[in-house]
């Protein structure tokens, strides 16, 4: 009987070779649940601006337990003891710490599934998966919950400085071809060290830091909340919430029976039971994809029109502004599509509306990241810092956007 070799490597064009650390860890990789991750696009509809964003929610989790590896071994070299157990489930917790995500997640999230979280959903799957495994994910949870008393564990998974964030910033950077994106992760690993039990960055470490957390700042400007990607992420909220409409009207939509059974059912945290998690484990990206392209073609004109428009990248006009756009012009829009298109203003809402991004680089009120100064006390790193104008950056800045078809232009 053959021995199924569990110590794979994989090749990733980011850290080069990334290697499967044990048995368990490689058996939750070969799961269902976790291979459906790569049929999950990492950035969304963001390849409608960077044709190169096509990689995976599948990839990501991989490179996030790769340095979570590089951060055991750092934290261990400067004497901070990490048991054998913790060790893993830290793999474990920042392997599955995406699981929860949708297709498209973000549109799901205020559509198909509504106000259930992809971090609740991740939480169910790892729970889950911690029955099919015999209670080995059981310290995974606790870190994952932040109900493990080594605080700064939790600070590796979740926080403003962790591995999550690392790495989506170094990967969406590359297969974007934004280079603003591109962060020095090694550096930032190398520098942290543990005092009493919280994540503490060292002196030397600082502008590391800073240049992460400028990086963040503008990988959101430049890529993630994108005037195009915004406009593409809130048509498709837009169509998954027509759908879902006709749907419990009674009208049969040409789609996969998962997406059916969501688009069918008021689904909330607290009916998410296993066959209904299961069913979401079906759900990806080609779901979506597939029903567009159907939809595309369906007599309702609101359906049809906004399938048409992200199959085709025909997107709706989005204007950006650091003034809310008034109700006048709203409606004075509105009045004018629904005119000339034979529908009524209620119906004009999925082709005219407004909204607001905001954008901060880093947040005063969340858990802090702390530098370890070389007299040994511990500061906040804007009060650390040394850039007069990194205050700044802890402050929200928001922008208004208007989108309505073009032909009212």
């Amino acid at each position: 009987m053959s021995q199924i070799n569990k110590l794979k490597i994989f090749n990733d064009p980011i850290y080069g070779f990334i290697t499967i650390p044990n048995a368990l860890i490689y058996d939750l990789i070969q799961h269902p649940y976790f291979q459906r991750l790569r049929r999950i696009s990492q950035m969304g509809l963001s390849y409608l601006v960077y044709p190169g964003a096509n990689h995976t929610r599948f990839h990501h989790a991989l490179g996030c337990m790769h340095i979570m590896q590089k951060a055991v071994d750092a934290l261990r070299f400067k004497g901070i003891v990490i048991s054998n157990e913790e060790e893993n489930a830290l793999y474990i917790a920042i392997l599955l710490h995406d699981i929860g995500h949708g297709p498209f997640s973000h549109a799901m999230e205020s559509s198909i599934v509504e106000d259930v979280h992809h971090e609740a959903i991740s939480l169910l799957f790892m729970q889950q998966l911690n029955q099919e495994f015999e209670g080995k994910l059981g310290l995974a949870i606790q870190v994952f919950k932040g109900d493990y008393h080594r605080k700064f564990m939790l600070q590796l998974i979740s926080s403003q400085l962790d591995m999550d964030r690392m790495d989506y910033l170094k990967r969406d950077s590359f297969y974007s071809g934004v280079s603003e994106g591109n962060v020095n992760s090694e550096r930032i690993i190398q520098m942290m060290n543990v005092v009493d039990d919280v994540l503490v960055i060292e002196e030397k470490g600082i502008y590391s830091v800073e240049k992460f957390l400028m990086s963040r700042r503008l990988m959101y400007w430049q890529v993630y909340l994108h005037k195009t990607s915004l406009v593409a992420e809130s048509i498709l909220t837009k169509i998954l919430k027509r759908a879902k409409e006709l749907t419990l009207k009674g009208e049969q939509l040409g789609a996969s029976s998962p997406l059916t059974f969501f688009m069918e059912n008021k689904i909330t945290l607290a009916t998410f039971e296993p066959a209904i998690l299961d069913l979401f484990s079906k759900l990806d990206d080609f779901d979506i994809i597939s029903a567009l392209k159907s939809w595309q073609n369906h007599p309702d004109f609101i359906l049809s029109s906004l399938s048409k428009m992200i199959i085709n990248r025909d997107l709706l006009k989005i204007k950006l502004s650091g003034d809310k756009v008034s109700n006048e012009i709203v409606m004075q829009l509105k009045e004018q599509f629904s005119q000339e298109n034979g529908i009524t203003l209620l119906e004009a809402d999925y082709f005219v509306f407004r909204g607001k991004i905001k954008n901060q680089a880093y947040s005063k009120v969340a858990e802090p990241i702390r530098i370890l100064m070389k007299d040994k006390t511990i500061e906040d790193i804007v009060d650390a810092s040394d850039q007069l104008n990194f205050k700044a950056a802890s402050k929200f800045v928001i922008k208004h956007y208007l989108c309505f078809p073009k032909q009212l232009l």
